[in-house]
């Protein structure tokens, strides 16, 4: 995670107990973002990730640095998850499971992204960094798995991210997710090359 991320002066240099109780923070509050939206108990936070209310407040002074912190963490976990497969798995496969993960991110933003839209000042800035970062990593998979013959050369990265956005915009029903999973296998069998 990067220390420097809102609510923490870009000067000071976390102690390593700091950066794990963070972490726990952010990630119990993804979980409660997901589970009861943008109103969710500060407090209640801070007690399920094993911490007292002024750690919260001193990595997160309120609750629009949190939620901007957890929407920064899960862009920044989609930028690294990139590098990550393309390290350990064959091209096509590394598409897949980034592609996987970034409906889990679809997830998180659906929940998240309304409550940023009422932060002052609007978060476009946020949105703009986040949009350059998703599009790289999506762009280099791609690029690999064309590269390695899996999908057609004529396939345009953003195609299949405006695919599985489409799936959770028009989807009213819980089971969204398990449909755009479904739309990841049909989008790569899709993206093979014809001959």
């Amino acid at each position: 995670m990067n220390p420097s991320s809102p609510g923490i002066p870009p000067e000071r240099k976390l102690r390593a107990d700091a950066v794990r109780n963070r972490d726990r923070l952010l990630e119990e509050a993804k979980k409660a973002f997901t589970l009861l939206g943008a109103e969710i108990s500060l407090e209640d936070v801070a007690r399920q990730a094993g911490v007292g209310p002024g750690t919260l407040y001193r990595h997160f002074p309120n609750r629009d640095a949190l939620l901007e912190a957890v929407y920064r963490a899960e862009v920044g976990r989609l930028a690294e998850e990139e590098r990550r497969l393309t390290a350990a798995l064959p091209a096509l496969d590394a598409l897949r499971a980034w592609m996987l993960l970034f409906v889990d991110y679809i997830a998180t933003k659906k929940i998240i992204a309304p409550a940023l839209n009422s932060m002052v000042g609007g978060p476009s800035q946020l949105f703009e960094s986040s949009g350059a970062q998703i599009k790289g990593a999506i762009g280099a998979l791609v690029r690999r798995a064309i590269e390695s013959g899996d999908i057609r050369e004529d396939l345009e990265p953003l195609d299949l991210l405006r695919a599985l956005v489409g799936v959770s915009n028009v989807a009213s029903a819980p089971d969204w997710q398990a449909s755009a999973r479904r739309l990841v296998e049909i989008l790569l069998l899709g993206s093979r090359p014809t001959s």
